[in-house]
């Protein structure tokens, strides 16, 4: 059994996508990044592949185990075909330690996460929380019953007038931070030039926003969804998500994929009652 650590993206993307693919919708957050370091076009705060960490764990008949973390977010793991045994985790964080990087926390499938931050815990004399506590969506047809509220559009630059404060308001939400504002000119830019916000208008007012994010073979995410707290109680992220889910879906792509926060049943009901069904548990842990 062998620890491989990678230097060059394309050599990863090259022995991983195939092995990452098996469970393509599960592997939004992993495999969107292998691609999107592959590609090379965006490489805009943490997307610059120079500084990830990229490993697996492997024997003659091929990879068991994957591994990404994109600094400073925590390490995602996989496990092919989503089996794994300890003497490969062991494999793993014996690597791990050898390396330069410091790695603060893991979020992948449950059973996954804990046992590997129960044994890279123990070995480095850490202890462990769980963050968040996640599903992972995956629609392939949108509910024909669903009232819509408003137009979706794509985001443009006129949007920059409120596009930063939602986005940073959506990062507070979803990850409890209190965040300033932060116009990084170059970043919005190619969001805007790759079309990946929308935003619904009712009646000719932006009202809401949703992120097309991480295009791969067959799925495309969604993320980013936001509703300014004066224009919540209205049908509008549920508008906002279905009108895009069904524009994601009349592209060619088979499902759409989004995380969501189980502590958040507001969230969660929005996205079940647009035809999204869980597939996955994901565990987001914090190493102290």
């Amino acid at each position: 059994m062998k620890f491989n650590l990678y230097n060059d993206v394309k050599d990863f993307y090259k022995d991983t996508y195939d092995v990452l693919m098996r469970h393509e919708a599960q592997n939004l957050i992993p495999l969107g990044n292998v691609i999107i370091g592959a590609e090379g076009k965006d490489k805009t705060g943490w997307r610059d592949p120079a500084n990830w960490l990229m490993a697996t764990v492997s024997v003659e008949s091929g990879i068991l185990l994957t591994a990404i973390m994109t600094p400073p977010h925590n390490i995602t793991l996989y496990a092919t075909d989503n089996t794994w045994t300890s003497e490969v985790l062991n494999c793993l964080i014996d690597g791990l330690t050898k390396t330069d990087f410091s790695v603060g926390g893991v979020m992948t499938e449950n059973e996954l996460a804990e046992d590997f931050a129960r044994m890279f815990t123990q070995r480095k004399g850490l202890q462990y929380s769980i963050n968040k506590r996640q599903w992972i969506y995956e629609l392939t047809q949108v509910n024909p019953d669903i009232p819509y509220f408003g137009n979706l559009r794509l985001a443009q630059a006129s949007d920059m007038a409120f596009l930063p404060y939602w986005y940073t308001g959506f990062n507070n939400d979803c990850f409890g931070t209190a965040s300033l504002v932060d116009i990084d000119a170059d970043a919005y830019t190619y969001l805007l030039s790759t079309g990946q916000f929308h935003i619904l208008e009712a009646d000719g007012v932006p009202v809401s926003m949703a992120r097309k994010h991480r295009d791969m073979q067959t799925v495309s995410g969604v993320g980013a969804v936001y509703t300014p707290p004066y224009f919540r109680g209205k049908g509008y992220a549920t508008s906002c998500v279905a009108l895009l889910s069904r524009k994601i879906l009349e592209c060619g792509f088979s499902k759409c994929v989004l995380y969501t926060d189980l502590a958040n049943p507001t969230s969660n009901s929005i996205y079940q009652k647009i035809g999204y069904k869980p597939i996955c548990d994901s565990l987001e842990i914090r190493f102290e």
